[in-house]
């Protein structure tokens, strides 16, 4: 078990009412377990609190009226990761696939699987399937992309990643995602705190289902995986999106930690 400290300080100006929907609570899970939780929302407006999906997603829901918004949140999440050997990890054959998993196989707004067979095939077909073929998309995309702050948009797909060759923490999962897709390997986006990571933000990553569960991954390569505190889970970060704003607000600071 490992204990993280986790949270974030997101500020507003509200121009006219507005209705935001935040997705910055640790989710609830089998692997991690929320101790001390607290949201703090200046001014002190209601919101209330449901969960979404099956995924112990937790969002926060409320109307700001014009003028300065403040939220403070913060956990301590105890974290219970699985620590199988990687060695005898196997893919699922399609058949025997659980039927939960099923719509992680198909194409998402970001991650155009079903344009990129013929590309994922070429250059992973002949890997030995399993861990270790996810491993190699996740070494392949590290080699080829550069990570560069502000250099995709709320537009930009595995796609664009691909012919660009850069982009950010969910661009990186984003391709892998549809890589891994491509190779009908159930794939879907992960977001969360981590644990090391600099400089400290939202993180975007991924996991896979193997053999009889899912396993985390990040082709980033910038913070370990043991120290990744899941948010939002989904098809890609359109379904992971740590605010969603219906009105007119403009973010003024933000502020990430996890230690």
């Amino acid at each position: 078990m490992t204990s993280i400290q986790v949270g974030c300080n997101l500020s507003y100006t509200v121009t006219q009412p507005s209705s935001f929907l935040f997705n910055i609570a640790a989710a609830r899970t089998l692997q991690q377990t929320i101790g001390e939780e607290n949201l703090q929302v200046n001014p002190a407006v209601y919101f209330e609190t449901f969960t979404l999906g099956t995924e112990g997603i937790q969002i926060y829901r409320l109307v700001a009226e014009p003028g300065e918004l403040q939220l403070q949140y913060h956990a301590q999440v105890e974290l219970y990761p699985d620590n199988d050997e990687t060695n005898g990890i196997v893919e699922t054959d399609f058949l025997h696939l659980p039927y939960a998993v099923l719509p992680y196989l198909n194409p998402s707004r970001y991650c155009e699987s079903d344009r990129l067979t013929h590309f994922a095939t070429r250059l992973f077909g002949n890997t030995p399937h399993g861990y270790a073929r996810v491993n190699e998309i996740c070494d392949w995309i590290n080699g080829n992309l550069d990570y560069q702050a502000g250099s995709s948009g709320e537009s930009t797909s595995a796609c664009d990643v691909l012919i660009q060759r850069v982009g950010v923490c969910r661009d990186y999962a984003h391709l892998a995602i549809a890589l891994c897709r491509a190779l009908c390997i159930p794939a879907r986006y992960i977001s969360g705190y981590a644990v090391g990571l600099e400089p400290p933000d939202f993180h975007g990553f991924f996991e896979v289902y193997l053999g009889s569960r899912w396993y985390l991954f990040d082709a980033t390569r910038m913070a370990p995986v043991s120290g990744f505190v899941r948010i939002g889970t989904g098809r890609d970060a359109a379904d992971a999106s740590f605010a969603t704003i219906i009105g007119a607000a403009t973010m003024t600071t933000m502020a990430v930690w996890a230690q």
